[in-house]
């Protein structure tokens, strides 16, 4: 009688791939039972509270809302507004050459660009000014530059 041409090894690593395939098959079917929840079991709902609750709300408890009542965080602009966009500083540094300084504003202290493309006339260092804060591409940037 002859041989077999499967050696002890081979069997055995033929078996470990065997089992481990039907263990994953296993896996995959139970899983499969696993996921069969309908949508209604997944859905959770927020109370008025902001709770997360598995029962919906209750539409006759619902509240109506006037959305002209809602106030935004943003106020309404008035008068008063206007006069205070207009801020006092002095000038910190100035560059002639180049165009460009840094104001410190009195009220906040705060370091604000300008450049000679946003003053109405002449100014140095040392010079008390009035201006307008606006955004600039690096951050703050004073318009509108009068000396005082």
């Amino acid at each position: 009688m002859g041989r077999s041409q499967e050696s002890f090894n081979k069997k055995e690593v033929r078996k470990k791939k065997e089992k481990k395939r039907l263990a994953k098959e296993k896996k995959r079917l139970a899983k499969k039972d696993d996921d069969k929840q309908n949508l209604d079991d997944m859905i959770a709902y927020v109370d008025e509270f902001g709770n997360l609750s598995s029962t919906p709300p209750d539409p006759t408890e619902k509240e109506e809302i006037d959305p002209d009542q809602i106030e935004v965080s943003v106020s309404k602009s008035s008068a008063e507004d206007e006069a205070d966009k207009r801020h006092s500083g002095i000038v910190s540094f100035f560059n002639d050459s180049k165009g460009y300084g840094f104001i410190r504003d009195l009220d906040t202290n705060q370091s604000i660009f300008v450049h000679t493309s946003n003053t109405k006339e002449e100014i140095s260092e040392g010079n008390r000014v009035s201006f307008e804060v606006g955004k600039g591409p690096k951050g703050p940037t004073a318009l509108d530059v009068k000396p005082e």
